[in-house]
């Protein structure tokens, strides 16, 4: 299917492209979550209208990406969870977890699905290094230190 892509998508385009993509991607993510349209004569036309005001969003979503990103950058976010003599926890330290406790940290807008575990789940006691995407060009880092409260 041909869309127009409102937005940066990673791994598919730029905002103002016309790319081809799989139906179900467009009809079932990218059109339904505003990130495209598809690509009709009508829509190239009401685009290139709006190009100028999608820009000028696309800037400051950016920017208050950018904000954001420095002030995370480098934090260290501390969790507590029950967990064992040897160190192991009872569960596990998702990426829910880690996007409320940041959220209570005063970092408001962070989506669970923003934070990237790289090895999956924290399952033990100990510093862990955490990505966090808030814009396709932002990506900072953060470090999460998960504590045993012991049993």
């Amino acid at each position: 299917m041909q869309i127009i892509l409102l937005e940066k998508v990673v791994n598919v385009g730029n905002l103002g492209e016309v790319v081809r993509v799989r139906d179900g991607y467009a009809r079932n993510f990218l059109i339904p979550q505003k990130k495209a349209r598809r690509a009709t004569e009508t829509a190239l036309k009401e685009f290139e209208a709006r190009r100028a005001e999608l820009e000028k969003i696309q800037a400051e979503k950016l920017a208050a990406s950018q904000a954001l990103g420095e002030r995370l950058e480098a934090y260290a976010l501390s969790i507590k969870q029950k967990a064992g003599v040897d160190g192991r926890l009872f569960g596990s330290v998702t990426n829910m977890d880690i996007a409320i406790a940041l959220i209570a940290a005063g970092f408001a807008g962070i989506e669970k699905a923003q934070i990237r575990l790289p090895e999956g789940p924290l399952k033990a006691v100990g510093e862990f290094p955490v990505q966090v995407a808030l814009h396709p060009d932002v990506v900072s880092s953060i470090t999460v230190v998960v504590t045993g409260d012991l049993v």
